[in-house]
C-alpha cells in the first residue's frame, strides 16, 4: 500500500516536467522498480486513472479548443503539453489521460477540425453520383469545414506532410480511408469511360492541390490581391476546371 501511495504522490511532479513520461519515469521518481510499479498499477494509463478518476465532462472539448488556437499559432512541434493543460484549465493528469501524447492530440484535431471526416461522409453517402455532381460538392464540403481554421489547416498540413515518427502513423490512420474511397471512385469512373485514364493518385492530387492551395492562401489573396469571389464559388470553379480537363467528351466515347 505504501508503494502505491508513494507512486501516486510523486506522479504529479513527473507530469509537471512535460513530455510523455513513461512507466520508468514514474517508477524512478517514486524510488521503486518497474516490476514494483506493475504490481500496483497495470499500466501507465491505470496510474493516470488513479490520479484523477473522473475528469471534467467538458475537459476534452476544452483541451481541443485550446489546442486549435495554439497549434494554429505555433504548430504542433512547438506546442507544450504543460502550456496546453494550463490554457485548457485541466490538470496534467487529465490531459495525459485523454491525449497520451501529441500523436493522439493530432489525431483528434484532424478528426474534429479537418475536412477528412465530412468529405468521407459525403463520399460514402453519394458515391453513385456522377463526377460533375460529386466532385464540386466535395470541394465545397472541404471549404466549409476548413475555411474558418486556416492557421490550424496550415499547421496540420505541415505536420502530416513532414511525416515525423510522431505523426506518420497518424497520417496513415486518418488519411488512408478517405484517399482509398476517392481512388476507388475515380478508378470506377475511369473504367466507365467518364473520366480520362491516368494514375488515380495523380488525378486525386490534381483535384486536391488547387483547392487546398486556395483554402490555405485565401486570406492573403483577399487582403493583398483583392480576391473578391466567395469561397464556395471559388472552389466550385476550381473543381469545374478539373472536370473540364478530366471528363471524357461524348464524341470520344463513341
Amino acid at each position: 500500500m505504501a508503494v502505491s501511495r508513494r507512486i501516486l504522490e510523486h506522479a504529479p511532479r513527473v507530469l509537471a516536467q512535460g513530455g510523455k513520461p513513461t512507466v520508468a519515469d514514474f517508477a524512478t521518481a517514486a524510488g521503486v522498480s518497474r516490476a514494483s510499479f506493475y504490481r500496483h498499477f497495470k499500466s501507465r494509463d491505470a496510474l493516470l486513472e488513479a490520479l484523477e478518476v473522473t475528469p471534467e465532462p467538458d475537459a476534452r472539448e476544452r483541451i481541443l479548443g485550446a489546442a486549435v488556437e495554439m497549434v494554429g499559432a505555433q504548430g504542433l512541434t512547438a506546442l507544450s503539453m504543460d502550456e496546453l493543460a494550463d490554457r485548457a484549465a485541466v490538470s496534467r493528469a487529465t490531459l495525459y489521460r485523454i491525449f497520451p501524447g501529441k500523436g493522439a492530440l493530432l489525431t483528434a484535431l484532424i478528426e474534429s477540425y479537418s475536412p477528412l471526416e465530412p468529405v468521407t461522409e459525403v463520399l460514402v453517402r453519394r458515391h453513385e453520383e456522377p463526377p460533375e455532381v460529386l466532385m464540386p460538392e466535395l470541394a465545397r464540403t472541404a471549404y466549409r469545414t476548413a475555411g474558418g481554421q486556416i492557421g490550424l489547416m496550415r499547421a496540420l498540413f505541415f505536420e502530416v506532410s513532414r511525416l515525423s515518427p510522431e505523426t506518420e502513423e497518424v497520417a496513415a490512420q486518418t488519411i488512408t480511408k478517405v484517399v482509398g474511397l476517392l481512388v476507388m471512385y475515380l478508378t470506377s469512373q475511369m473504367s466507365a469511360g467518364t473520366l480520362r485514364r491516368m494514375h488515380p493518385l495523380l488525378a486525386l492530387q490534381s483535384f486536391v492541390g488547387p483547392i487546398l492551395f486556395h483554402i490555405l492562401t485565401r486570406p492573403l489573396a483577399e487582403r493583398v490581391l483583392q480576391l473578391d469571389i466567395e469561397g464556395e464559388a471559388a472552389v466550385t470553379q476550381l473543381a469545374e476546371a478539373w472536370l473540364e480537363a478530366m471528363t471524357v467528351k461524348e464524341e470520344r466515347r463513341k
